[in-house]
């Protein structure tokens, strides 16, 4: 393999070096998908069929220049490769000779690579200065100045785990950067969501870039563990956290290409002038928050699951939940611990899927110990998973899918039994097409699928809200819920929801709407798009980015969007090839 992985290398070299695209695309199958991040198009695009190759290629080859492919170690199919600007690494998979997958990645750019390694600092001056200051006085006077004297290239909205990612990369590129975040402390907004919320990925995927947890670290972390590390790390990778910063509003000069951010820091307010504006505010951005009829008569308590304090002060109430998703089964089960009386209210259906079988079967093989024994560090984790286009990403899920229909079949029969509306996607490829696809319709189970089978969280299923009344719920089939607290775990709308509020609704229209593929499945219309709308890309507002997913995707995808960042603000020229259309508006 290693021999055909270097031929096929040096026939696609010598096609790219003379500029033939046509013969460059005829080295891949009739059936073929070429994922490039940013090395070759300037964008994170899929190109699908020797056509669509040949035009990316007939249009880029002149000023991308690629050459140097080679063979990367023993394992097959990894290489490397330079481009005019940056180096770059890949993975291809063959069919008969021909290539079916290709995936090139950008990983650094020339004569802007990161102090890193040999290049690291020295630190210290090994001579005598008088007056010298030291460096908690030149970090102070750094800080001092940026935002106020100086101004930042780039503002990131958003001091979650995905903006203190990125802004970490964009740190060690030498990018003034300033994020801005309105709670007080980096990881806050882990420390204020309910006690019992927990990570419900396994601590492989959830690295952050250059510093991975320690290998003590719990497999599932807690929120307040998450909160406290994500403190440290913005502190030690000595990022420009603003917080108690309340972003209130931004405009784009297009003449200029400057965004103008009016922000409320402790008090008081500064006006910041950054070129680059990133709204790192989460894929569960802006909360869904239902109308039902009554709502402003009921006389308990009742908020958004993203407001949700915990159960702590609900011992003894009656609760009802309206959602059943994550969320909804995490808070009903925390709410049964204290011993409430909790109802869980299903309108729609929901793919559960237990946590030991979705570790095993869908991450172990590339996000585990035994991934890690394998020689599969994090970094070639998310090449290898990078490398499956999404076209035919759901092809794999659906065979794990039918292995864990085997293995926990009596596990949904328990399900079904209690009338639990459960479903394994539209087309049967389960939990993480279902994230890609919506970034909803799903449940990790961690115990609360036992309760509501044992009857100890009741549920409501196949009915919607009628009404909200002054002490209950009533239901569309007439049945009514006594309740003290109402919860509405009822998700999250588009992300480009934020630059409504934060720019205008006609730069949200612009932009249009944030994640999905377009696989006109349920909550995911098309046309197909190929990847994530509006993701770590350029979109179709100019210097306008969008940053965060889960933490894997943070982890990952802040590394592309960093070097588009940085190649702007050295004035390197960034052709986008393949921007994308907008076809939905939220």
């Amino acid at each position: 393999m290693h021999s055909a992985v270097s031929d096929w290398l040096s026939k696609f070299d010598a096609a790219l070096a003379s500029g033939d695209a046509k013969a460059a695309s005829q080295l891949f199958c009739e059936e073929c998908y070429w994922r490039d991040l940013v090395s070759f198009t300037w964008n994170i695009k899929t190109l699908e069929g020797r056509a669509e190759i040949e035009a990316m290629l007939r249009e880029t080859l002149g000023h991308v220049k690629p050459s140097n492919w080679q063979v990367e170690g023993d394992r097959e199919g990894w290489f490397t490769f330079e481009t005019a600007v940056s180096r770059g690494r890949g993975l291809l998979t063959l069919k008969d000779g021909k290539c079916f997958t290709l995936l090139t990645t950008m990983v650094e750019l020339k004569g802007h690579e990161e102090q890193a390694g040999p290049r690291r600092q020295l630190g210290l001056e090994h001579t005598a200065v008088k007056n010298r200051k030291n460096w908690a006085q030149i970090k102070a006077e750094e800080e001092a100045r940026l935002g106020h004297e100086e101004q930042p290239y780039v503002v990131i909205i958003g001091g979650g785990q995905g903006g203190i990612g990125l802004g970490a990369r964009l740190k060690r590129l030498n990018v003034p950067t300033i994020i801005v975040e309105k709670n007080e402390r980096p990881g806050d907004s882990w420390r204020k969501r309910y006690k019992s919320l927990c990570l419900h990925d396994p601590v492989w995927y959830d690295h952050m870039p250059y510093i991975p947890f320690p290998d003590h670290w719990p497999i599932f972390s807690p929120k307040d563990k998450i909160g406290d590390w994500l403190e440290m790390y913005t502190k030690v990778m000595e990022l420009n956290y603003w917080g108690s910063t309340l972003c209130e509003k931004a405009s784009f000069d297009a003449a200029k290409l400057e965004w103008t951010v009016q922000v409320t820091r402790n008090g008081k307010p500064v006006t910041l002038r950054p070129k680059h504006l990133v709204l790192a505010t989460g894929m569960s951005s802006v909360p869904n928050m239902p109308k039902f009829p009554g709502m402003e008569k009921f006389k308990g308590e009742q908020h958004h699951s993203s407001a949700h304090p915990g159960p702590d002060r609900y011992a003894g109430k009656k609760c009802v939940v309206i959602g059943s998703n994550n969320s909804a089964h995490d808070i009903c089960a925390a709410l049964w611990e204290v011993g409430a009386d909790v109802t869980m209210v299903q309108r729609s259906s929901t793919h559960v899927a237990k946590s030991a079988t979705l570790m095993e079967l869908d991450l172990g093989p590339t996000y585990s110990e035994d991934a890690v024994a394998r020689g599969i560090d994090v970094n070639k984790a998310d090449l290898i998973g990078a490398a499956v286009p999404y076209r035919i990403k759901h092809v794999g899920a659906i065979e794990w899918v039918k292995e864990m229909k085997k293995r926990d079949a009596d596990f949904y029969a328990r399900l079904e039994k209690v009338g639990f509306m459960h479903d394994f996607g539209d087309d049967e490829s389960g939990l993480g097409m279902k994230y890609l696809r919506r970034g909803s319709g799903y449940y990790i189970d961690v115990g609360a699928s036992k309760l509501i089978c044992d009857g100890e969280i009741k549920l409501k299923p196949k009915v919607s809200v009628a009404e909200v009344r002054e002490n209950s719920v009533a239901l569309s089939d007439g049945t009514e819920l006594p309740a003290d607290l109402v919860v509405y775990a009822t998700g999250y709308g588009s992300m480009n929801g934020w630059a409504a509020q934060l720019i205008s609704q006609d730069v949200a229209d612009r932009v249009g709407k944030v994640w999905g593929l377009g696989s006109n499945t349920t909550k995911d219309p098309g046309p197909w798009e190929g990847e994530q709308r509006n993701m770590w890309k350029p979109t179709q507002q100019d210097n306008l980015w969008f940053h965060g997913g889960n933490l894997h995707q943070s982890r990952h995808y802040s590394q592309f969007l960093s070097l588009q960042l940085k190649a702007r603000k050295e004035g390197i020229p960034t052709p986008v090839y393949g921007k994308a259309a907008v076809h939905h508006l939220a």
